[in-house]
């Protein structure tokens, strides 16, 4: 992976992080804007800073996560075809797992930030769906245009894909589920899941002996 799309990762974590106590903001831009400003003051919190505050700063990153990012849409999207067989407590636990996912795999990303610019380009409204296209400026000037994808809940847009440099987060992840479950039926897909969740727990573990 390249260093700028390691950036347009952090930053697009940071949308996913973002609080939506200003759900009253009339477009979506605004909302996400607003999300951006209020994931880097947490970001730069000091008091969650540093791996003996993992755990406090996961929870509170979840907390803002789950008011910003329709999961449930994303997941939906992700499985395609097979979320429809699927029962309401395998949805359930699907969500659940795929978030953390999402949560342990772009929230270390976030630190990467080191004051890049990010130019917000355009909006596209259609009904109940958005987009908001940015760009951000690397520190060696490279733009890097980010698409973020939200569908209206209320009063509230939410963020369900991130399209980077090209590339949809939900069809990179459709991809690879839809390969998984071909190959060894959707509980296979579940157990990776749960096996690479347990594989970030274990890091945590050595990096706390390690300190």
């Amino acid at each position: 992976m390249t260093v700028s799309s390691s950036l347009a990762l952090a930053f697009s974590a940071l949308c996913f992080l973002g609080s939506a106590q200003d759900a009253w903001a009339a477009t979506a831009t605004d909302q996400l804007k607003s999300a951006i400003d209020s994931v880097l003051a947490t970001v730069d919190d000091p008091a969650l800073r540093g791996d003996g505050r993992v755990i406090e700063r996961r929870a509170a990153v979840r907390k803002i996560a789950n008011e910003i990012f329709d999961f449930t849409e994303l997941a939906r999207r992700s499985l395609a075809r097979y979320w429809h067989p699927l029962s309401e407590p395998e949805r359930s636990e699907f969500v659940g797992l795929l978030a953390d996912l999402l949560e342990r795999s772009y929230v270390s990303k976030i630190e990467l930030y080191a004051g890049e610019k990010i130019l917000y380009s355009g909006e596209r409204v259609d009904g109940d769906l958005a987009t908001v296209s940015t760009r951000i400026i690397t520190k060696n000037g490279t733009e890097v245009p980010v698409d973020y994808h939200l569908l209206r809940r209320g009063d509230r847009w939410m963020i369900y894909d991130v399209n980077i440099e090209g590339v949809s987060l939900v069809s990179n992840y459709r991809t690879q589920f839809n390969k998984i479950i071909r190959s060894g039926g959707y509980e296979s897909l579940v157990e990776k899941m749960k096996t690479k969740l347990t594989q970030f727990t274990e890091d945590d573990a050595q990096k706390k002996k390690a300190k």
